[in-house]
């Protein structure tokens, strides 16, 4: 096999590979987590697992009864496609990325010129080669962070759907104002540690987040219950995933599966968002984060808001 073939075969593989798992949030999140079990030097691989499963939660979030009063039919359609879309786009760029180094690994030689190919930015390929060389683990979990917020600000952001009809609308500004999202983290017989999402439209925000998420669930007392968790319960988009550990009498969301189509996707001509935008320095800073064990409180506290004024609804409408 000549040098063109090999890599005609390995850019066939890579895409293959990578449209098999990119199927649906629950083969996205099984994808990364196996990938990180098999590379735990990879660790933004169990950072975006664990991301992704609060997508998935977040969707059939939608479909509790304060939701369905609430909301219509369509915002909640919106709102679901926004988490798809998202998770659909971060895996799309993310994996081909992950399988390139895997490769690498099986070849024992970095084959990171093949990033270009796959519509990778420049910025990564320059972080992965870094990676080869020098393995700073941390370094290459951050520039993974910054690529996948960019990857998504224009088609997503900023695109005009999304942007008017999601961004712009009151039902996602006032869950933004009321701080109605958070990324849980479920620490298995330790509690429910994360954060909470706010100003998602602001990617300095959102790096920040992720960092911040990453620093909490890479720390010495949540690193093993999380590991326990995520090993040991299938995700399958329900909050009982966890609530269930935690006796928590809550309104059981449905499964995934059993509430969305599979969504077919249409790609775009993706522009290099590093050629456009380049790299704030603050975005690479390292964060140290104390894992805060009252968000459940909080947050949960936020969503009897929800179930209040859905039943003030039913009396007064």
């Amino acid at each position: 096999m000549n040098a063109h073939q090999e890599k005609h075969h390995y850019i066939h593989y890579i895409i293959f590979k990578t449209n098999e798992h990119n199927f649906d949030n629950i083969s996205r999140t099984k994808a990364y987590q196996n990938f990180y079990m098999a590379y735990p030097e990879i660790k933004w691989a169990l950072v975006a697992s664990m991301v992704s499963r609060n997508a998935g939660w977040n969707m059939t979030d939608l479909w509790l009864s304060p939701f369905r009063k609430i909301l219509s039919h369509n915002q909640r359609e919106r709102l679901f496609m926004t988490y798809e879309r998202a998770n659909w786009l971060i895996f799309s760029d993310a994996y081909p990325q992950l399988l390139v180094y895997k490769l690498s690994l099986h070849v024992n030689k970095p084959l990171f010129h093949l990033l270009p190919e796959l519509n990778v930015s420049r910025y990564m390929q320059k972080e992965w080669e870094h990676f080869w060389k020098h393995h700073d683990k941390q370094r290459l979990m951050i520039a993974l962070i910054i690529n996948e917020q960019n990857v998504i600000q224009n088609p997503v952001i900023k695109q005009d759907y999304f942007k008017y009809r999601v961004f712009l609308r009151p039902p996602y500004l006032l869950q933004d104002i009321l701080l109605l999202n958070a990324i849980i983290l479920p620490a298995k017989s330790k509690g429910l540690y994360g954060a909470f999402v706010h100003d998602f439209t602001n990617i300095d925000k959102r790096i920040a987040l992720g960092k911040k998420i990453a620093s909490i669930m890479f720390h010495s007392q949540i690193y093993n219950p999380l590991l326990a968790f995520i090993q040991s319960v299938e995700h399958t988009g329900s909050r009982r995933d966890y609530e269930q550990f935690f006796s928590m009498q809550t309104e059981k969301a449905p499964m995934l599966r059993a509430l969305y189509p599979v969504i077919s996707h249409q790609d775009i001509i993706r522009k290099d968002w590093f050629r456009k935008r380049g790299i704030k320095r603050h975005w690479t800073k390292n964060v140290q984060e104390n894992p805060d064990p009252h968000i459940s409180k909080s947050f949960y506290s936020r969503r009897k808001l929800l179930y209040a004024y859905e039943c003030l609804k039913n009396v007064f409408m």
